[in-house]
């Protein structure tokens, strides 16, 4: 050898000189002790008893939580965890105790409607933030299809998931009443029109569309139009009974209130606005379900040369970041949408703490007036 280096043959069958290149990428070389156990790996659950002096059968139930140990047999095997930086490991420990610590949100929409409106992503991080706080993991199911609702229906059982989020309901959707028959606690986000999950969180949609309403007759407005959004989901519904009660209320024929029906997404307001022009005669204030149906019938106002406010007052719902960026900013409806995710995650927290919660929890809205009403 010209290195000056020992023959790699001189060394024992299947062993490496230190210096060789691939111990250093595969870490080997270097790797340091596990904590407390003078050797080079991670403490097990036999160090953890072995350094409480107890049996290992002892040590995992203390880690389970068993209430059959006895306090000086709990206090060592948790002081030797310290002691040797021990981490349980989550999965086995699940098969153990038949528990996970996995919550699950279910969200009855396509991918498309899921990663494209910023109104989930934000329900998504304020349940993220909350989960995360509590130790929780966080899965993301999609159930927008009958086929992804079916495989939903097999995965989410206790086995898997310790309670389950469930987004955007429409029509009788059963899975809420499915996953707690068998004892898995769920927290609905908004409700299905026909059928009221056990437990619900959701905004005060009647409130906010009656403000909505209130706001356009408060300028003027006596041909008000309402771009409802899908009514197989309560808050489309709610949206819709609230502006025309609030038209009624300010003395308006409720039955004159001119209505076009969407699905809360920009292309489907921007065609009931087309459809509410071509009508006749044309509504002198509009209110939109969502603010993605108000871009839409922004734009179709645009198309047939009228102006906003001046020729047609608008308002939508949600305060997306959007409506910061039309030209004119839009008029809304605020839905507290972040906080509504974490208050979703607390209450079904406090279920899997086996606490009392409210069968249903309404945040208020507001009206945020910008440059379109």
């Amino acid at each position: 050898m010209t290195d000056g280096s020992a023959p790699t043959d001189s060394l024992p069958r299947g062993t490496r000189s230190p210096s060789h290149p691939s111990d250093a990428r595969a870490g080997t070389a270097t790797r340091e002790p596990g904590p407390g156990t003078g050797v080079g790996r991670p403490p097990t659950l036999a160090d953890v008893a072995r350094h409480a002096g107890v049996g290992r059968g002892t040590a995992s139930r203390v880690l389970n939580d068993s209430p059959h140990v006895s306090p000086a047999a709990r206090d060592a095997v948790l002081a030797a965890v310290g002691a040797l930086g021990y981490v349980p490991n989550g999965a086995a420990r699940s098969l153990v105790t038949r528990r996970t610590d996995t919550v699950a949100l279910v969200v009855s929409e396509s991918g498309e409607r899921l990663f494209g409106e910023p109104y989930f992503a934000t329900v998504v991080r304020g349940i993220g933030e909350r989960l995360g706080e509590a130790g929780r993991q966080l899965v993301l199911v999609l159930a927008g299809t009958d086929a992804e609702r079916a495989r939903a229906a097999d995965y989410l059982t206790r086995q898997h998931v310790a309670g389950v989020l469930l987004l955007s309901l429409h029509a009788e959707d059963p899975l809420p009443g499915l996953l707690e028959s068998r004892g898995v606690p769920t927290v609905s986000g908004g409700r299905p029109a026909a059928r009221r999950p056990p437990v619900v969180v959701d905004a005060d949609n009647l409130a906010g569309a009656r403000a909505a309403l209130d706001h356009l007759v408060a300028r003027g407005c006596r041909r008000p139009g309402v771009l409802a959004g899908p009514q197989d989901m309560s808050s489309g519904r709610d949206r819709l009974v609230g502006a025309l009660d609030a038209a009624e209320a300010a003395g308006l024929d409720r039955g004159r209130v001119r209505v076009a029906w969407g699905d809360y997404s920009e292309e489907s307001g921007y065609r009931a606005m087309a459809e509410l022009l071509a009508a006749g005669p044309r509504p002198d204030g509009v209110f939109a379900a969502s603010d993605l149906m108000a871009v839409g019938a922004l734009r179709a106002l645009r198309e047939h040369g009228l102006s906003v406010p001046q020729d047609v007052a608008l308002v939508g719902f949600d305060d997306a970041p959007v409506c910061r960026m039309t030209e004119p900013q839009l008029t809304t409806v605020r839905q507290p949408v972040g906080r509504m995710g974490a208050v979703m995650a607390e209450v079904l927290l406090a279920r899997l703490a086996g606490r009392e919660v409210p069968a249903e929890t309404v945040l208020p809205t507001r009206l945020v007036v910008r440059g379109s009403a």
